[in-house]
């Protein structure tokens, strides 16, 4: 939904004719999540490029497994995924001159739910102050304003997920982003303590605590 987004918002900014996107399927990437990508990419005019990034993944696997010692896959093998697309985006941008557009919406980024190197790289991040919730908004708005479907709709309905691993989706490391979203704004825009936060949200102390010290690591 963030890349969607932020390919239609390109597209309305600049005509499709300036726009590339990008597909960089890994083993843990979803058929649906290709389709969508293409069906995306012909709403919007734009040219889509498939870079599958499973070769470079499993020859830095192979090239890190002597470091790594027969430890178990963790977030490193997830953080290894993001980085390789954005070694891609980055050499795809150097070499013809496209400036790189970041995904991160504000919800994600507050709680460090990005990664350094990864999905962070680029330069303009369009909807960073854009809340996870405003972003299901947002791209609701252009497809009405359009009169079609521009993110398709089983973007928009299916469980947001990173993909980095199997069965993945968001909610196995954060709260619902309907709930995250009222906590951070009650930390972050409001500046309320966590335990203010807490009763005006309905969230568990202990859950505002533990996001509160998400975005001070995060920062």
């Amino acid at each position: 939904i963030d890349s969607a987004l932020v390919g239609a918002l390109a597209v309305d900014a600049l005509g499709a004719a300036n726009v590339t996107g990008l597909a960089l399927p890994s083993r843990y990437s979803s058929e649906g999540s290709l389709a969508d990508a293409r069906a995306l990419a012909d709403a919007l005019g734009v040219r889509l490029e498939v870079l599958p990034i499973e070769p470079l993944f499993a020859a830095a696997k192979a090239t890190l497994s002597p470091l790594f010692d027969g430890r178990p896959e963790d977030v490193t093998e997830e953080n290894l995924q993001a980085r390789i697309r954005g070694m891609l985006l980055m050499a795809f941008s150097n070499k013809l001159g496209p400036l790189l557009l970041t995904t991160g919406n504000k919800s994600e980024l507050a709680v460090g739910y990005c990664t350094l190197y990864g999905d962070m790289c680029g330069g303009l991040a369009p909807i960073s102050d854009l809340p996870k919730m405003r972003v299901y908004a947002l791209a609701r708005h252009l497809n009405r304003r359009a009169g079609r479907d521009l993110v398709p709709a089983s973007t928009l309905e299916k469980a947001p997920s990173a993909e980095l691993r199997p069965g993945q989706t968001d909610q196995d490391s954060l709260p619902p982003y309907e709930l995250l979203d009222r906590v951070l704004e009650g930390l972050v825009e409001r500046g309320r303590p966590a335990a203010a936060v807490a009763r005006e949200t309905g969230a568990a102390p202990d859950l505002v605590a533990a996001i509160a010290r998400q975005i001070d690591r995060a920062e």
